[in-house]
């Protein structure tokens, strides 16, 4: 992705198209949407974002950055001592890794060797041991103790205080920090997003759960910055809402069927009559049809205010590796919820590789062996973290595999399900297992069932 230095940079080829549109919470999973938020792309009827004010021009041309290098065990011990962990780390694998030493309570910190060396943290304080925690939502995850009945949590002030200590361990201490959210009724969250090359981020952030004590129970990020790479040229942000209003358009009527049309004129003697004249049609006449238009077609886009647009760089997979890409952070406010970012790339659209077109799907016939979604029934941790064996009931006669999206807060699993429609098969119900490999170790999130949205127990 270097450019040369007697010519421009390489086309940037990103994963989910030429700079789509991203919202809600996403951060390292790729463009997405978080549980609650608005779809920036809009529904059937599409988004249309609307500036309130002048934007800005921006500057005219920003650089990539990613990931270099590998992660050292003295900067692992600097974070260690930042979250209050004792010992030293070791190498396991690709991990490095300090965790406790007997009955598996206390601290464990993991930490990826390779750029940008994504680590996860949690504190487990022991709990119920066998079949206990199999069922119902009684067992906290590990990382975090059971609060306590009618618990608050720290104040916002206090959270960020006491997550300071870490983001400057980070190299972090100039980050946009929030803490807002609680867990578990008493567990106040951290997020930080922070400043890499002079501009702010998205979807890099940092999260920290603090306890009421001010201890830090779970954490997650990144712990190199990423390295300037290639200079692009970029556009400024009237183009960049312009482009992305016409990636928010709406995906048409979904669900609408044919339109009803009336039944044909016939004169007194049963034949077709001319609706122009009344008389009989010409040989070869037919009449023409008027354009279908249904209530969902005639819906108008949504409206919706844009309050502000800020320079940045905003986490994309390019060519499958995890960058930082300079893009336009628009902050859209509408009037029935509230405020949330929308991302668009910056980068001149002759930078950018067209995306590919997919062949378009054929509808499935009735019958075709498609089976509803199944349901993840337990999940075991394997390895050093990263690997998942997730457990559900399947047919004897499909194939599966398991897909992992990963986020910060959580690891989201889901059935891919293949069937043959010509085969005939037994109705018998049998319990699967299949593993999924993990970008980095799953540490204390929690592993949640596409499915039922539903956290799935653990083994």
């Amino acid at each position: 992705m270097a450019a040369d230095a007697a010519g421009p940079p390489t086309p940037l080829r990103l994963e989910g198209g030429c700079g789509d549109a991203t919202g809600g919470g996403d951060t390292r999973g790729g463009p997405g949407i978080a549980p609650g938020e608005p779809d920036p792309g809009g529904g059937p009827n599409g988004t249309v974002y609307t500036a309130k004010g002048p934007l800005p021009q921006g500057p005219s041309s920003a650089a990539v950055h990613r990931p270099e290098g590998l992660v050292t065990s003295a900067e692992v011990t600097r974070l260690a001592e930042a979250l209050g962990i004792s010992g030293s780390p070791s190498l396991v694998g690709e991990v490095w890794t300090i965790r406790p030493e007997k009955d598996g309570s206390g601290a464990r910190l993991d930490v990826a060797r390779k750029a940008p060396g994504n680590w996860t943290y949690s504190w487990y304080d022991g709990g119920p041991a066998g079949d206990a925690c199999l069922k119902g939502r009684a067992c906290p995850p590990p990382g975090e103790s059971k609060p306590a009945p009618g618990s608050t949590p720290l104040s916002e002030a206090a959270a960020k205080a006491a997550a300071a200590p870490v983001l400057k361990a980070l190299g972090q201490d100039n980050a946009k920090v929030t803490a807002t959210g609680v867990v578990n009724g008493s567990v106040r969250v951290v997020n930080a997003d922070p400043v890499v090359g002079g501009l702010p981020t998205y979807g890099w952030s940092t999260g920290l759960h603090i306890a009421r004590d001010g201890r830090a129970v779970a954490g997650s990020g990144t712990l190199k910055e990423p390295a300037e790479g290639a200079v692009y040229p970029v556009i400024g942000a009237s183009k960049a809402l312009a482009a992305l209003n016409e990636d928010a358009k709406g995906t048409g009527p979904i669900g609408v069927g044919h339109c009803p049309t009336a039944p044909p004129a016939v004169d007194g003697n049963g034949r077709p009559e001319d609706a122009r004249t009344g008389g009989t049609p010409a040989p070869g006449h037919v009449e023409p049809t008027p354009p279908c238009q249904t209530i969902v077609d005639r819906a108008a886009p949504d409206q919706v205010p844009v309050t502000a647009a800020v320079f940045g760089l905003a986490a994309r997979d390019v060519d499958g590796e995890r960058l930082l890409v300079p893009s336009w952070l628009f902050t859209a406010d509408p009037a029935d919820g509230a405020p949330y970012t929308v991302v668009r790339t910056a980068v001149a659209p002759e930078y950018l590789v067209p995306p590919s077109k997919p062949s378009p799907e054929p509808t499935p016939p009735p019958g075709d062996g498609s089976q509803a979604a199944r349901v993840v029934e337990s999940v075991r941790v394997q390895g050093d973290g990263r690997e998942l064996a997730v457990t559900f009931w399947g047919g004897v006669c499909s194939t599966y595999t398991v897909k992992a999206d990963e986020q910060p807060d959580r690891v989201t699993v889901r059935i891919v399900e293949k069937t043959d429609p010509d085969r005939v098969c037994i109705m018998i119900a049998k319990d699967f297992t299949k593993t999924v490999t993990l970008k980095s170790p799953r540490g204390d999130r929690p592993v949640v069932d596409a499915a039922s949205g539903e956290a799935v127990p653990r083994r």
